[in-house]
């Protein structure tokens, strides 16, 4: 009997008794490897929901010159992150219009947020860090 209740046992895991190390030779938990915050979950979903709205809204309400400023201000499309002098001397017009036309297009997009879902926050509440 005490060999059959020892089998048992010998196949039990400790989450925290240490399965190995990382590169840098910290010892690796099981716990480590599964644990997970479940507040971020909720967090992670509406935001990866504000992002395709976002996109979607980039697409369908703002004209071409609007999207190329805002996808060369803000890097979007996986695009590199231009200054807005940088734009101006690109497309040929001034810094002070780049703005204008960010702005514009930012407040676009910011009505067209709150219109689909005004009991949630918008993405905009800090406008450089549309990604």
């Amino acid at each position: 009997m005490h060999l059959r209740s020892k089998k048992k046992v010998s196949k039990e895991i400790s989450l925290y008794e240490p399965i190995g190390t990382d590169r840098e030779g910290n010892e690796i938990r099981l716990y480590d490897i599964i644990e997970n915050d479940d507040d971020d979950i909720p967090d992670k979903i509406h935001l990866k929901e504000n992002i395709q709205k976002l996109y979607e809204n980039v697409e369908n309400e703002l004209s071409a010159r609007e999207k190329l400023v805002l996808k060369m201000r803000y890097g979007l499309y996986n695009g590199e992150e231009y200054t807005q002098r940088e734009i101006a001397s690109q497309l040929g017009i001034s810094r002070s219009y780049v703005s204008r036309i960010e702005k514009s297009a930012v407040e676009k997009l910011r009505g067209k947020f709150q219109e689909e879902s005004p009991d949630h926050s918008s993405p905009f509440s800090n406008s450089k860090t549309i990604q």
